[in-house]
């Protein structure tokens, strides 16, 4: 026979394993827009039956119910999802950066446009060539200085820019670096409180979230490697431990540096930093420096026309050009060390043979200047390559245009650039093809870093989507599970109604005969 309370036991049970429901749904509504949260559910059974109490066994079939109760509370999640997620993302986090990177190397070359770097070199050679149709108007030679000062300006600013973009990329490194310690210790933190937690036999599913949130940004930083064990997370960026249980090993720049070298960060927005910074940027820089030295030093083949007067004591090859050799009696092809070598055969604008200086000092972008001696006087700039009588009475025909025009004809001249890499064959080029195909190279590259970030969003997004139609919480199903565990809730009570009605006709109305 059974208890005469075991109704009434159903009936509790009943309603708090209903009303737990009820507040888990309650939890999950007011989390529907909670960042990292996933929903969760009540997970119930039929309690253990019992045998109806007797003397002796019952002989009825079955046993006796016990009602309902709940025996955990867990979220909805898959890790499969979370691993094909923190996999694209950290694909997406490198790209990202790589492609802003280029985008802002872009800007600063800024091709084509009406002030980038072409323009100041055409406008310089064209200055030249200005000037070799009047070499004797001080204007002229004016004209070509303040174009000279320009085009060197443009690579000094180029050059600044691309070094301030170097040092952003650092600054951003390191800020991100701390990024990355904080959210490891918070993971660690987490691991040791969800691993107390769980310990007591609970599911510590709030806590969970907090750190899957943690981890999925911390796959957009550098590439992770997630294993869960009793311990917590155990979190690893290729050899490189980061998170063991509650111990996190915080990152320098000295040992992230150490793990881009070796490959261990090979993904991620720290690892799209350094190479943005350590190739695309140092390139672009090598690229400019290249471009400025090889156009003051670099090394050319002209043909001087004969008739032509060298200064006194030239040398080129292995010949001294002095007294009457000074005359070319016929053209002659020779190599010399860019515009520098070439300006130096000429002589400046004066009476006096004097043979010119070099006209651009500096080898780097940020070097590069107009020779100051130019700068403050333009008639040191050569425009002549012929003299007239001998000895003493030598002077310079100040009309001859013969070194205008060679160093105005440099556009179209093959300049040797040297190769990056050691060991590849130096490049020989005019100085626009080598710059086109410097712009035209930054083209590519940006093209194909706004591809692969497209692609690596689209498919992050994707999978993004599928793990949120498994964890994110829809108001639509709470609505529906909430008026469900209502009901449930108040059968549960008009239950308990019933069998206190029936205790109460019991207690209350039976054995009251002859009263």
């Amino acid at each position: 026979m059974r208890s005469t309370f075991h109704s009434l036991e159903i009936s509790k049970r009943a309603l708090f394993t209903q009303q737990a429901a009820l507040s888990t749904t309650g939890h999950n509504i007011a989390n529907a827009n909670t960042e990292g949260y996933s929903r969760q559910v009540v997970n119930m059974k039929a309690a253990r039956p019992i045998e109806a109490v007797g003397l002796s066994h019952s002989t009825a079939p079955g046993q006796l119910g016990m009602g309902v109760e709940f025996d955990s509370i867990t979220r909805i999640r898959e890790k499969f999802l979370d691993d094909q997620f923190r996999n694209e993302n950290k694909s997406l986090g490198s790209w990202s950066v790589r492609q802003d990177t280029l985008e802002k190397l872009e800007t600063i070359i800024a091709e084509p446009s009406e002030t980038g770097i072409r323009t100041v070199v055409n406008n310089f050679f064209k200055a030249w060539s200005d000037l070799s149709k009047d070499p004797e108007k001080t204007d002229g030679r004016k004209i070509v200085r303040e174009a000279a000062m320009a085009m060197a300006d443009a690579f000094n600013t180029t050059s600044r820019q691309l070094e301030d973009l170097k040092g952003d990329l650092t600054a951003n490194i390191n800020v991100t670096i701390s990024q990355v310690n904080t959210q490891i210790d918070s993971i660690s933190r987490l691991n040791a409180e969800i691993q107390r937690v769980e310990g007591l036999g609970d599911n510590a599913n709030d806590l969970r979230d907090q750190r899957d949130l943690l981890t999925d940004q911390l796959s957009k930083i550098v590439n992770i490697q997630v294993q869960d064990s009793p311990q917590g997370y155990t979190i690893t960026m290729g050899s490189v431990a980061l998170v063991e249980g509650a111990q996190a090993t915080p990152l320098t720049a000295d040992s992230v540096s150490a793990a881009y070298g070796s490959g261990a960060l090979n993904n991620g927005e720290i690892h799209g930093m350094i190479l943005s910074r350590d190739k695309y940027v140092a390139d672009y820089q090598n690229q400019i420096d290249t471009l400025v030295n090889t156009i003051a030093n670099g090394e050319i083949e002209v043909t001087i026309p004969k008739g032509s007067v060298l200064p006194n004591n030239t040398v080129l090859g292995n010949k001294t050009y002095t007294g009457a050799d000074r005359e070319l009696k016929e053209d002659l092809t020779v190599k010399v060390n860019g515009l520098n070598g070439l300006h130096k055969l000429g002589y400046i604008f004066s009476d006096t043979p004097t043979a010119a200086g070099d006209f651009f000092t500096g080898t780097t972008g940020t070097t590069f200047q107009v020779n100051p001696d130019i700068v403050n006087n333009p008639n040191l700039i050569a425009t002549s390559l012929r003299t007239t009588g001998t000895g003493t009475s030598d002077t310079v025909i100040k009309g001859n245009n013969t070194m205008a025009l060679l160093i105005s004809g440099l556009t179209n001249t093959k300049f040797t650039f040297p190769a990056a890499v050691a060991g590849t064959p130096d490049t020989k080029a005019t100085m626009d093809d080598f710059f086109r195909s410097t712009v035209g190279q930054l083209g590519v590259q940006t093209q194909e870093a706004t591809r692969q970030a497209g692609n690596q969003k689209v498919l992050t997004d994707q999978v993004d989507s599928r793990r949120q139609s498994v964890s994110q919480v829809s108001l639509d199903e709470e609505m529906s599970n909430m008026i469900k565990f209502q009901h449930a809730y108040n059968a549960a009570a008009r239950a308990m109604t019933t069998f206190d009605e029936m205790l109460d006709k019991v207690i209350n109305s039976m054995g009251v005969v002859g009263r």
